[in-house]
């Protein structure tokens, strides 16, 4: 089942307004052991344990089978978040190179384009993807932005 997709159409501020988020959870020896690897040495895992870390909602993480962007990616994740409801959260990919990760990203705003039923949150970092369900509240889709450009920077 493809969740709702489209790109964000807020502004930071129109996000800031609403962004009661709580302060992070990880601690500094942790922060630099991951910022000292590089964003070619990320994984998928790496960036989902850093979502953890920073006290966001991550359930159960799959892999994703190859049809989904198949062998533009080199890994592709489901991430569940309970609060979204069942089976509902988000992906999270890792690509080859930025021509495959610009027609994921695509695809999803088309989509999402198509309805308000299909549209969803996306980011990209680096050659990282996230996708995530459109019911997510803004500030804390934003929340997992942060986390993203803190594990790439």
């Amino acid at each position: 089942m493809v969740s709702a997709c489209g790109d964000k159409d807020k502004t930071a501020s129109d996000r800031e307004a609403g962004d009661n988020t709580a302060e992070p959870k990880t601690t500094a020896p942790e922060k630099e052991e991951r910022q000292e690897m590089s964003v070619q040495e990320l994984t998928a895992e790496d960036v989902i344990a850093a979502f953890k870390e920073e006290g966001l909602e991550v359930g159960d993480v799959t892999d994703l089978e190859k049809k989904e962007f198949g062998d533009t990616r080199e890994e592709g994740k489901r991430i569940l978040v309970p609060s979204l409801g069942e089976d509902a959260g988000g992906r999270l990919f890792r690509f080859k190179d930025k021509d495959g990760l610009d027609k994921a990203k695509e695809y999803y705003v088309t989509l999402g384009e198509s309805g308000p039923m299909f549209y969803s949150h996306t980011y990209e970092k680096g050659l990282f993807l996230l996708q995530m369900n459109g019911d997510m509240e803004d500030a804390e889709f934003e929340r997992y932005e942060k986390v993203m450009d803190s594990v790439s920077e």
